[in-house]
């Protein structure tokens, strides 16, 4: 025989491993964890949500994070000590109100972490409240981890701010938010901060939660709008919709120029979004991750295509309860000691043996259960509002904001509108040659659309809170606390002067009068882009606005709008005039004229 061959080579070579000290591994050795048989990466398993708890939690943080960041840079002039709306005088007119009742029953109906700070300096207690919620939000963004501890007081925080913000917080997604956010406090473990917990396991009835409240968002915003505009069942809303959105940016321009077919495209679209894919969160695994999907490319296609602040983002977060670890453990590493392969043990131990249930697992499981009956029971009013024929959007029955109801677009505006403040520094209003100049604010809905050159800016996930008021609201008028003892409940409107109103997601002038003190609220909240000095009279102009045509004369001379004027908003007013207004909220006194 060959002392080549394949009989006498296996003894050689097994003598000189033996010689050098060399063994071969035991067959029966398994093979190492996140690892398959042959060496390649291990896939997980479907039916846990380990990764999805991780990725829920960094969305809702963000979400936090950009809400806290806009809180932190607007509430000092919005509701601070010498903002448009103090919250302090709303606290103080709140409070006489329902001076017979007791202190508990106030906080109940108004939750907020104000009533037990000092109110001396309202400004610092804003700053407090939206820098531990920038930390706080931080840390879990960053390191994928929280407890309830840390999710319950960013909720928390985050309440404190809507209760007293009235006009400010009265947006859909602020409420969308606190629901998401509570939801948040019962995906974590009570002490523990790790990103996986090993003996926490993400609760199904918590993700329940969350598709149930992505199902209410959709369908709510579809019925509304079947319900409502007539242009939507006869799919031409997506004509006039870029061009008269709050807030539109220049990705609307050139999808407002589209075909006819297209927009018809989009709004088939949207009702098979809305109405129909829903419904695939009760059909299965799989088409409940096609649900998934299809919601989060449908909410990137919103925040392409305009500017509603953090609501997609914040609509994308419950759409990632769909997904288990096995459909999102390709936005993880793989590798010995990854949490992939951490993840792959932890699966394989609960196939295994099953521990005996601790005490905090017990208690834990106890509270998943109530919040689920808690849930159920909070969602009988919503139910019923979706099944009504006079369905409302935007709506919560608690002072928690917990389960809501949801809708967005019921109407579509058909033309864009809006109120154009001016001044004049002549001594005669009405003079032939007085000249009027119109003012530039920073946080108009149209961006500046007074300047016809300037394009559609990006805001979103930022929100510009003093330039855009919610559609349907009247911004609450800071009264002086006597007011509050006559009747007048603290949080109804007083009537601005000479009846101004503007159209949803205008300022009204009345937001910001105009005087040459420098320490004016125009000035002092860096509303416009130049502060006015000699002005004396301001009046509100109203035009109609359309995108320039490209290709056409306006597009070719840089415009991106064109505009008609369609006549006055209202008359000229003094300063002298305005005085009584600012005297009633506390603002500077206008100078001598």
């Amino acid at each position: 025989m060959r002392p080549d061959s394949p009989t006498m080579a296996a003894p050689a070579e097994s003598l000189r491993r033996r010689k050098t000290g060399y063994s071969d591994p035991e067959p029966e050795s398994p093979p190492a964890p996140g690892r398959g048989p042959a060496g390649s990466p291990a896939h997980l398993h479907t039916g846990t949500f380990w990764l999805t708890r991780i990725v829920l939690l960094k969305a809702l943080a963000f979400v936090y994070f950009v809400a806290f960041l806009v809180a932190f840079h607007q509430n000092k002039q919005l509701i601070g000590d010498r903002g448009l709306l103090p919250c302090r005088v709303f606290l103080k007119n709140f409070q006489q109100y329902f001076q017979d009742r007791t202190s508990w029953e106030v906080f109940s109906y108004m939750p907020t972490i104000l009533w037990l700070m000092d109110w001396s300096d309202m400004n610092s207690n804003l700053d407090l409240l939206a820098l531990l919620g920038l930390g706080i939000s931080s840390f879990v963004l960053i390191t994928g981890c929280a407890n309830m501890l840390l999710m319950a007081a960013l909720w928390g925080l985050y309440m404190s701010l809507v209760n007293v913000g009235h006009v400010w917080y009265s947006f859909g997604w602020e409420s969308q938010l606190l629901e998401t956010g509570f939801l948040g406090i019962f995906l974590c473990p009570l002490w523990t901060l790790s990103r996986l917990p090993q003996h926490t396991p993400t609760s199904r009835i918590v993700l329940w939660g969350f598709r149930w409240l992505i199902f209410r968002i959709m369908l709510g915003a579809g019925l509304i709008k079947i319900r409502g505009d007539r242009c939507w069942r006869d799919l031409t809303c997506m004509d006039f919709h870029y061009e008269t959105q709050p807030m539109p940016n220049p990705v609307a321009y050139y999808l407002h120029h589209s075909p006819w077919w297209f927009h018809r495209f989009e709004t088939l679209s949207n009702h098979f979004i809305e109405l129909l894919v829903p419904f695939f969160l009760f059909l299965g695994r799989r088409a409940c991750i096609i649900h998934g999907v299809l919601q989060i490319l449908f909410q990137a296609v919103l925040i392409v295509s305009g500017n509603l602040s953090f609501l997609n983002w914040l609509t994308m977060v419950p759409s990632l309860a769909c997904f288990d670890d096995a459909t999102l453990g390709f936005l993880f590493p793989s590798g010995p000691g990854s949490l992939k392969d951490r993840v792959l043990q932890m699966q394989r131990d609960i196939r295994g043996a099953r521990p005996e249930p601790r005490f905090g697992s017990v208690v834990r499981r106890a509270a998943n259960v109530s919040l689920g009956v808690l849930l159920a029971w909070l969602s009988v009013p919503v139910v019923l509002n979706l099944l009504s024929s006079r369905q409302v959007m935007n709506t919560h029955f608690n002072s928690l904001h917990i389960v809501n109801t949801y809708g967005a677009f019921g109407s579509i505006t058909k033309e864009r509108a809006e109120v154009i403040l001016q001044g004049t520094a002549s001594s005669n209003a009405s003079a032939p040659d007085a000249m009027w100049e119109d003012y530039e604010f920073k946080c108009k809905p149209d961006l500046r659309a007074q300047r016809l050159d300037h394009p559609p800016g990006w805001q979103a996930p930022g929100q510009r809170r003093r330039g855009l008021v919610p559609a349907g609201t009247q911004p609450l008028r800071g009264q002086a606390p006597a007011q509050a003892g006559k009747g007048l409940k603290p949080w109804e409107a007083e009537a601005p002067p000479s009846g101004n109103r503007s159209r949803p997601g205008s300022l009204t002038a009345s937001d910001c009068p105009v005087d040459r003190n420098p320490q004016a609220p125009c000035a002092r909240t860096g509303l416009m882009v130049e502060t006015p000095h000699h002005e004396q009279w301001v009046r509100g102009e109203h035009y109609r606005y359309k995108f320039s045509r490209p290709g056409g004369r306006h597009a070719a001379e840089g415009k991106w709008w064109v505009r008609k004027r369609i006549g006055a908003y209202f008359p000229p007013l003094s300063l002298e005039e305005l005085r009584p207004y600012f005297r009633d909220r506390g603002w500077p006194l206008p100078g001598p004229l």
